[in-house]
């Protein structure tokens, strides 16, 4: 029994798996997991600023006030109308009887969810009970801040989120 011997003719000459095939595989496998992480890696890295403030510290000693800033504002019952059509950026606020007020320096800062490439900070001109710009927004979601001053009360901010269509 002992001088049995397994024979190998099964197996053509030239087509054995082999320990250079084995690395091969072992290093191909390794290699698409690797190349798949760099790639992912930069994508993350490259579209994401990760900037949401200049200095949390700061941001942090403000949140109180800001807070009560906010819904002291809220409790205005104001009206916002924010709209983008024909080229134009449209803004009107009224109060809570429906009459328009007219704020003084008002801007709107858009701002893309991710990533940072066509942010732009519009001024807004008063046409009668509305404010516009004349800007060519692209199409799609925007985050948009609108900050402006009204004579005797707190400085005016409002976030909104804004879909362009074309």
């Amino acid at each position: 029994m002992a001088d049995q011997q397994i024979s190998t003719d099964f197996v053509p000459a030239g087509k054995r798996f082999t320990g250079w095939h084995m690395l091969g595989v072992v290093f191909l496998f390794f290699g698409v997991i690797i190349g798949v992480n760099i790639f992912m890696a930069y994508k993350a890295i490259s579209t994401w600023t990760g900037l949401e403030v200049e200095n949390s510290y700061v941001a942090s000693q403000e949140f109180n006030t800001k807070l009560a800033a906010s819904r002291a504002q809220h409790a205005l019952n104001w009206h916002v109308d924010l709209h983008y059509a024909d080229g134009h950026l449209n803004f009107a606020l009224a109060d809570a009887d429906g009459n328009a007020l007219h704020p003084q320096n008002v801007t709107v800062a858009l701002t893309r969810p991710v990533g940072v490439h066509q942010d732009r900070t519009l001024n807004l001109a008063e046409d009668g009970d509305f404010y516009r710009a004349e800007d060519e927004v692209p199409e799609g979601v925007w985050n948009a801040l609108i900050t402006a001053d009204i004579e005797g009360y707190p400085p005016f901010e409002y976030r909104a989120r804004l879909f362009v269509t074309h």
